[in-house]
């Protein structure tokens, strides 16, 4: 077994999104193989309706999927298909675009006025580019949760994670979305798979995420939970957790406990040409999008 080493934490960075959503960045439009197969991934999260009311208007996306997962308040969404619904808190949306789609998102908040969801872009292959686009829409019920002796919970969005599968299915990264919550004090082993790209993202409480280079935490002056850390080492509320290659990752949960999202996929290792929603692989794809924008032929009929 090797422990992934801890490549970088960095916080979410603020950005304003669609027609005026207030959300945090964790990545998205730098480097598209730092991530790979992931392009980018946003926190949206709100008290009052101002910071989110406005949505994200009709737009279009081409090949990209991308994966909605709400928390609380709700998002109803739209597109040039004629799918409508509405993803209520815990439910999650897989929308792959392929050969091309316009769609809108407008988040609700619920009785309180909060509203918090998050979405993240998965790259498609050149192979399916252009295939022919889809929804997948997975009501909070059917999302398997699996509970460990010690209370670690995790929500099997993707993939399979302690005997449990994921409803998402049919996903060209084939990833592994989790949502895990480790108890106060706890320290918990996580095996991932080796050769697939993965990152956490910390959005409640706070944890110490162990490298293979110093296993047992940053040694420093104040004991914390049985071991010599210093609190401001721990990972905590929109922290991006970048990991090296390895089969497992172990994390320390902080007085508070630790919620993050686990995700990891299979690299494409394609040449990427992106512009805003739309990445193809060259900038002739690219450019032909944007005259099938303009000239009314961006919606492919189904094949």
């Amino acid at each position: 077994m090797s422990l992934r080493p801890v490549l970088e934490t960095r916080r979410a960075q603020p950005h304003i999104e669609g027609a005026g959503v207030h959300l945090h960045r964790a990545f998205g439009f730098g480097d598209p193989s730092e991530q790979d197969p992931f392009l980018l991934f946003d926190d949206f999260r709100g008290d009052h309706e101002e910071l989110y009311k406005e949505g994200f208007p009709w737009h279009p996306h081409r090949g990209i999927e991308t994966i909605t997962y709400v928390l609380a308040g709700e998002v109803e969404h739209g597109d040039s298909l004629g799918n409508r619904g509405v993803l209520g808190a815990g439910s999650v949306q897989w929308m792959t675009a392929g050969s091309g789609i316009l769609h809108q998102e407008m988040p609700r908040g619920n009785a309180q006025g909060q509203m918090h969801g998050f979405q993240l872009w998965a790259n498609l292959p050149s192979s399916l580019k252009m295939t022919t686009p889809r929804y997948q829409d997975i009501g909070g019920d059917d999302i398997p949760v699996v509970i460990d002796d010690d209370g670690t919970a995790a929500r099997v969005i993707m993939g399979e994670f302690w005997g449990k599968k994921g409803p998402v299915d049919g996903i060209a990264a084939d990833p592994q979305y989790l949502d895990i919550s480790v108890p106060p004090g706890a320290r918990k082993t996580i095996k991932v798979d080796t050769y697939r790209q993965t990152f956490a993202y910390v959005f409640a409480g706070a944890g110490l995420f162990s490298d293979a280079s110093a296993p047992e935490g940053v040694l420093l002056e104040k004991e914390y939970m049985g071991q010599e850390v210093n609190i401001r080492d721990l990972s905590g509320n929109r922290t991006l957790v970048r990991f090296g290659t390895g089969d497992e990752i172990t994390v320390q949960a902080g007085p508070e406990g630790v919620r993050f999202l686990l995700v990891s996929g299979a690299p494409l290792k394609e040449p990427v040409a992106w512009h805003g929603p739309i990445v193809m692989n060259t900038q002739e794809e690219l450019m032909q999008a944007m005259r099938d924008l303009r000239n009314g032929t961006f919606i492919k009929p189904a094949h």
